[in-house]
């Protein structure tokens, strides 16, 4: 941890998207990483009648 960071509040974002394709993934990664979000992780939300997800929710976080 960098010394600006200590004291400095620690932020969550949360992308929900119902477009779960490698281009629209890429898309909210490449988005939110160059306004300075750390990318922390991905879940997915499941159909119960297919494999593919019906939904994908990328989390980032950054200190303010």
């Amino acid at each position: 941890m960098k010394k600006a960071d200590v004291g400095a509040a620690l932020r969550y974002k949360v992308v929900e998207s119902s477009e779960v394709t490698d281009e629209a993934i890429e898309r909210i990664l490449n988005d939110w990483t160059v306004q300075g979000w750390a990318f922390e992780g991905m879940q997915f939300a499941m159909r119960e009648s297919s494999k593919r997800p019906a939904m994908v929710f990328v989390l980032f976080t950054r200190r303010d």
